[in-house]
């Protein structure tokens, strides 16, 4: 037939929509889990750069920006790619990243300067040659994209394109700002709730491979390792996190002071775990009325623990049973009792599908009902342009 495409056309338009759709799919993937751990990703970045000899001239507020527009940029750019939104554009962006990228992990691969590239965060964690893999077929899919974008087959019309650029571009950034003031939303590192410290620990103590090697307890200015005693004692422990307290947030000093004037008389163990030496230590007990003992850890571990400086866990039997930032501590109207009484005491009931459906319900099906709306109303116009065309050829006919 004269309106059908050749054979070829049809194969490219198909491998075109293939390519557009794993490029995507794989950028949101990437956005999404860098923009809900802000932190770790502005860590990775600090690797980078520490790499480069640059680490010295970046100050912690640029990484951090960086952080939350790299996450930004990479949803942002997925998302468009799938709705095939402003497709020259957006496949000429995923393109230069692309090129910007594939060369970077080449040179990790080879020179091995950090031992992942932090691409998906610690969602899934590549070597550095995996990496370098999966950014030569991105690559691959990404030229694809590029030299042929108006194959890319619209999911939205142009009308309303500018509804799903901009939400997007708001819940992406509202996830990553929700993360930096209380917590990642999804927390895939070695000390999320539910995690039993205990037992991670005696496994590595028994010679076998555990996440929890570099894990341990020093008291001050002892030096007595009490990560055994602290770990396998019955009951509830707190752990104030503070991988440096010269950059700790001091905003919340009065609320850390009462949970440990609560975790004392209730008879809970109450230790500040920190990599600062004795002097750091000694002014901020200083500055802040400190009381509370304190235990040296290695500052790696206690970035990995929680994402706050200050941050607060809460351990029963050696499992870890609730995280706080230092935005969102326990008040008095929280532990108003022994904590074997209360629900703060017990493992929260949030889950993981809880959260996938949250993010259905503000994100995914807002978008996927303007899509079926605009679907609707594109098809309700061509069916108007066909009945005009008939109704205007039987005109033709009837004179």
């Amino acid at each position: 037939m004269k309106n059908e495409l050749p054979h070829t056309d049809k194969v490219r338009k198909v491998v075109v929509n293939i390519a557009r759709i794993v490029l995507a799919l794989t950028l949101i993937f990437s956005g999404f889990v860098k923009a809900v751990d802000p932190l770790g990703t502005q860590y990775k970045l600090a690797d980078y750069l520490t790499a480069m000899q640059l680490g010295r001239l970046v100050p912690d507020f640029v990484t951090l920006g960086a952080s939350v527009l790299l996450s930004a940029f990479e949803f942002v750019v997925g998302v468009c790619l799938l709705f095939a939104i402003r497709r020259r554009l957006m496949s000429m962006l995923a393109l230069i990243a692309m090129l910007v990228m594939t060369p970077l992990t080449l040179w990790l691969a080879i020179a091995n300067p950090i031992s992942d590239c932090g691409c998906f965060g610690d969602a899934i964690v590549l070597t550095n040659w995996q990496t370098f893999i999966k950014n030569v077929v991105l690559l691959a899919l990404a030229v694809i994209v590029r030299r042929w974008p108006l194959d890319m087959v619209r999911f939205i019309s142009r009308t309303n394109q500018w509804i799903v650029v901009n939400y997007t571009m708001i819940f992406i950034l509202v996830v990553s700002g929700w993360s930096l003031y209380d917590r990642p939303m999804f927390d895939f590192r070695p000390y999320h709730i539910g995690t039993n410290l205990k037992a991670g620990w005696q496994q590595m103590m028994e010679g076998k491979e555990s996440h929890y090697a570099d894990f341990f307890m020093e008291s001050i200015p002892e030096g007595e390792d009490i990560t055994e005693k602290a770990l396998t004692r019955p009951g509830y422990l707190f752990l104030l996190v503070s991988p440096h307290l010269e950059q700790a947030d001091d905003s919340q000093l009065d609320l850390i002071n009462q949970v440990y004037e609560y975790a004392v008389d209730n008879s809970y163990p109450f230790y500040c775990l920190t990599a600062s030496n004795q002097k750091g230590i000694a002014d901020w007990c200083e500055a802040t009325g400190a009381d509370y003992p304190f235990c040296q850890t290695d500052d790696i571990v206690l970035k990995t623990i929680i994402r706050s400086n200050p941050g607060l866990l809460l351990l029963k039997d050696g499992v870890v049973i609730r995280k706080w930032s230092h935005n969102r501590l326990p008040d008095e109207y929280q532990l108003s009792g022994k904590l074997e009484k209360l629900e703060i005491g017990r493992m929260p009931e949030d889950s993981t599908a809880s959260k996938i459906l949250a993010i259905i319900l503000w994100y995914v099906l807002p978008l996927l009902l303007l899509t079926i709306a605009d679907r609707l109303w594109a098809w309700t116009r061509w069916l108007k342009r066909v009945k005009k065309v008939k109704s205007e050829e039987s005109e033709e006919l009837k004179a």
